[in-house]
């Protein structure tokens, strides 16, 4: 079993509670819009971190972190990118991706909207943690965790970080 930590367009703001809230995760993953070295760094300081750049991201990040992360952890094919839309909607730079290929599990940022949606077309979960960080529309900062265990989700926690 595989704990995660999910967070989104924390666009270059540092949140201390990101660590209170990671520290019992096995892994972060960040779906893009990071915003600053220095934000990856000290996420990947508090447990190995997984990440894609986003619209936001200059040439730093881009050299650290794909625009697409495809993976496979505890059974289960994972997609990250940023900019993906969601189930009915799905981004045109990555929808012949998944209609192909689909993954069990697809994560994207971007929206600052928190969602989480089960595509039933495509047998595959879709998860947007919303928006950790305090710049864009979002009124709520949020942070998203669950578990992965031979190949099933579960645990799945939204936490509200507060007003931004």
């Amino acid at each position: 079993m595989k704990r995660i930590g999910l967070l989104s367009d924390t666009h270059a703001y540092w949140d201390e509670r990101y660590t209170k809230y990671f520290e019992d995760c096995d892994e972060i993953w960040h779906a893009g819009d990071i915003g600053s070295l220095e934000v990856a760094q000290k996420l990947a300081a508090i447990k190995p971190l997984r990440a894609v750049y986003g619209n936001i991201d200059g040439q730093d990040i881009r050299k650290v972190y794909p625009q697409i992360n495809r993976f496979t952890i505890e059974g289960t094919e994972v997609l990250i990118k940023h900019i993906g839309g969601y189930p009915g909607n799905y981004d045109p730079s990555i929808r012949g991706s998944l209609l192909v290929r689909p993954p069990k599990l697809f994560i994207s940022g971007h929206s600052h909207i928190l969602k989480v949606k089960f595509d039933k077309t495509l047998n595959m979960l879709h998860i947007n943690p919303g928006a950790a960080g305090i710049y864009g529309f979002h009124k709520v900062r949020t942070l998203v965790r669950f578990s992965i265990e031979d190949g099933n989700f579960k645990d799945l926690e939204v936490i509200e970080l507060a007003e931004k």
